[in-house]
Parts: C-alpha cells; structure tokens; sequence
C-alpha cells in the first residue's frame, strides 16, 4: 500500500488515518462503547489504516484513554500516533479557549505546560513516545506564550526523543513560516474539504516551499458530503452544523446537486458517495493525508475502501472541474 512521507521526519503512513474524537464522547457524541471503540481502533489498523490521531481535551482525555487500551494490542512500531498540546484544564492561563462539558479549557503553549502534557499523553496512552505531536490551537498573542518558547519545547522534546515529528494545527501561512524559522515543522493538521478549501491558497505554496505535508480533518464536511444529508434535514438547536456555511440552503443545493452528477461514478466503483469523496480528496492535494473518524468497526471498514479506490483519471479530472466549478 502507497505511503505518503509526513513532512521530513523520515515517518510515512497511507493517506487515510483514523480521527478518534467521537471515541472520546462527552456531550458532543454522547456514550459510546469503550470495547467497541477498542475494536474500531484494531480493525482500522487491520485494513491498513495506521496513523491514529487523538488529543487530551477528546472526552476530556478519555479518547487517549481509549486509544492507548487499543494500543496494548497493536505492534507499537507499525503504528503512527499522534496527539495534540496546548489545551488544558489543570490550571487557568491568560486565555480561555472554551467551556467543554462544564470545565473550562485554557490555551497555554509555554514550554512547561507543553513538557506537562505529554508526559501525562504518554502515559493516558501507555507508550514511550508519541510519532506526530501537533500544537492544537496557537496563541493569539505571542506577547504571553512567545512563539519561540514553543517550538523551542517542542524541538527539546524531539531532541529526548518522546516525539518523533512536529506538527501544529489551525495555522496561517506567517506561523508555518514562524515555526519554521524557530526549529522544524513537519505536518499542519487543517480543515479541508471539497467545499471548504482555504488550505490550497494560503497554506499550501507556503508548506510546499518549506516541506510540510497537510494533513485534512473534517473531509466529509460533517457529513454533508456523505449522500445522507438531503435538503430537508435539520439538526438540534446548537449544533456547528447550523453555523457551518456548507450547510447553508444554497451551499447545501450545491452539495447536493454535485454528488447526484457523481452517482454515475458510484456506480462504475461499486462504492458509497463518502468514499468517492474521501478518494477525490486526497488526490486534491500532492502528499495530503486525510483524517476521517469513527467509532465502530463497520464504519472503519466503510471509510478503508476509500483506501482500494482507484479513480480514473478522466474520472478524477472531471470531478475535479465539478468541484472547481462551484468554488
């Protein structure tokens, strides 16, 4: 199976990877089942899904809990594991990121608070180092967490040798570019789909320039380009997706109208709209890595075929010009 290199850390995984944030629950997913999340996790890995993301404020730590139960049973060395720093509810800082099921979670991205949450990462996960370690959110004012002090951390942590590659997500071309000139980056973790794809114009030259691969959370567009969503569904008071402007009506007929024009094609691959646009996707970018979640077996398996899929390229041209033409 193709693996595709993260950044210049000598590390590569397939393009496809497994997000666990559902796996944590809380009031966003609600209860799941720890052992089939566990199941999820192994059967992933099974079909050659082995990069697996996570991050302490996912449950409130208990999808790190989770995944490192999963990782009991799972050769450590063919894994890519990564996690995230910078959100944490230990103690207060100058900046309140958000409530999160009550508690209130603060950005700090000092080198203390950094060193402090991957211990606590490594040992929630049950392992000696973390492959990709990504900053989660960054600072929005460099006058109290200095950009420096925080790659400074991370490269020390590189250095000890309990990370293996640098990554920072919910960037801008000026911070890729900060980190960069402070010590090493090798991955951005971003929103990218194929109706929300800011990353191509003011991520993408910047990162190609300095050799760092993107990784795309959220490429289903919170299940808008699933083939589920039709334009009558409604979602409860409070959900993101009532804010999501892809969810707006004309964005949403536009999303529509564009996998109805692809049925044809799911078709021809014998697959699911999902999977199709999880194929496009990572063929959207040169080296992109994207990140779907799950949290049962039966939706690893349905996210892997994506991995199988060989488009055309006539197919993969056309679809392209489709997705263009409504940008």
């Amino acid at each position: 199976m193709e693996k595709r290199n993260i950044g210049k850390s000598g590390l590569s995984a397939p393009f496809l990877g497994m997000g666990t944030w559902a796996i944590g629950g809380g009031s966003w997913w609600g209860d799941n089942d720890d052992a089939l999340s566990v199941k999820a996790i192994l059967t992933a890995v099974e079909q050659g899904i082995t990069w697996v993301d996570t991050a302490p404020i996912y449950g409130l730590y208990h999808s790190e809990e989770v995944v490192g139960e999963a990782l009991k049973h799972l050769d450590r060395d063919k894994i890519i594991l990564s996690t995230k720093c910078g959100l944490e509810w230990r103690h207060e800082s100058p900046v309140l990121h958000k409530v999160v099921d009550g508690v209130q979670v603060y950005r700090d991205l000092s080198e203390k608070s950094i060193l402090e949450d991957v211990e606590e990462s490594l040992k929630r996960l049950g392992t000696d180092h973390i492959d990709v370690l990504y900053t989660h959110w960054q600072s929005p004012d460099f006058s109290i967490f200095p950009l420096e002090e925080t790659v400074s951390a991370l490269m020390k942590l590189k250095a000890q040798g309990k990370i293996r590659a640098i990554g920072a997500s919910n960037m801008t071309a000026d911070l890729i570019r900060g980190y960069c000139q402070y010590g090493e980056l090798d991955v951005i973790q971003e929103k990218y789909s194929l109706l929300t794809r800011r990353v191509e114009k003011q991520l993408l030259p910047t990162c190609k320039e300095l050799g760092v691969s993107i990784q795309a959370y959220s490429p289903l567009e919170q299940g808008l380009l699933t083939g589920k969503v039709t334009m009558d569904t409604t979602y409860p008071e409070g959900s993101t997706r009532n804010s999501n402007p892809c969810f707006q009506p004309a964005r949403r007929a536009q999303a529509l109208k564009l996998l109805a024009g692809w049925q044809d094609l799911c078709e021809k691959y014998h697959c699911t709209p999902a999977q199709l646009v999880i194929a496009l996707t990572a063929r959207m970018i040169p080296g992109l890595h994207v990140l779907c979640g799950a949290r049962t077996p039966e939706q690893v398996l349905d996210n892997a075929k994506a991995l199988t899929l060989q488009l055309d390229g006539a197919d993969a041209v056309r679809m392209k010009w489709d997705v263009d033409a409504i940008s």
